[in-house]
């Protein structure tokens, strides 16, 4: 058989560029809806550069903690993407204090209301924001039942703090856990 002569099935490329599309369509839904707010851990490098069409690249290798999945991240598009800085000493304190303020107002909407404010603060990935939810999740549980999606978004909320702050502060995530809600005892 002559290969040289073979024509290519251009299905088999078509197939190919339309897997690489729906691969790069799910790297950035996870980016856009939070999924991937939950990368703290670093693969290889945290940098590594690449050269591209003749110019040299730097990309962040990410794992999303508990799935395994990994991301290369343009540098340059890092903050478009929703990546920022682990939070400082100055920010845990501000958290700590937004989480001992006990005094929020009552709120009087359904369920689903309150869910979908939550969950846009929980997209911006503001550590302040996600703190918000915890806080506000965590003192309406003591006066009500949740429903099934709050109690979920409730652990997510707590995950996410429990994770910044156990990464930023070098500590297991259970003493971090186990002081987060020692702010809610009564």
């Amino acid at each position: 058989m002559n290969f040289a002569q073979r024509q290519r099935d251009p299905r088999k490329h078509l197939a190919g560029i339309a897997a690489v599309i729906l691969f790069h369509g799910f790297i950035v839904y996870a980016l856009v809806t939070g999924l991937a707010k939950k990368v703290v851990d670093v693969v290889r490098a945290p940098i590594e550069t690449k050269v591209i069409e003749g110019s040299g690249m730097q990309f962040y290798h990410l794992r999303v903690a508990g799935s395994g999945l990994k991301i290369i991240v343009p540098v340059t598009k890092a903050e478009e993407n929703g990546m920022r800085p682990l939070a400082d000493d100055g920010m845990i304190d501000e958290l700590y204090d937004l989480l001992r303020d006990h005094e929020v107002p009552c709120d009087r909407q359904t369920w689903n209301r309150r869910y979908r404010g939550f969950m846009e603060k929980i997209r911006t990935g503001s550590l302040f924001e996600v703190g918000e939810v915890y806080r506000d999740l965590t003192l309406l549980k003591s006066t009500k039942n949740l429903s099934h999606g709050e109690r979920q978004m409730l652990q997510t909320a707590r995950n996410l703090v429990i994770r910044e702050l156990s990464t930023v502060k070098a500590t297991p995530e259970s003493v971090v856990a186990a002081e987060l809600d020692s702010m809610f005892k009564d």
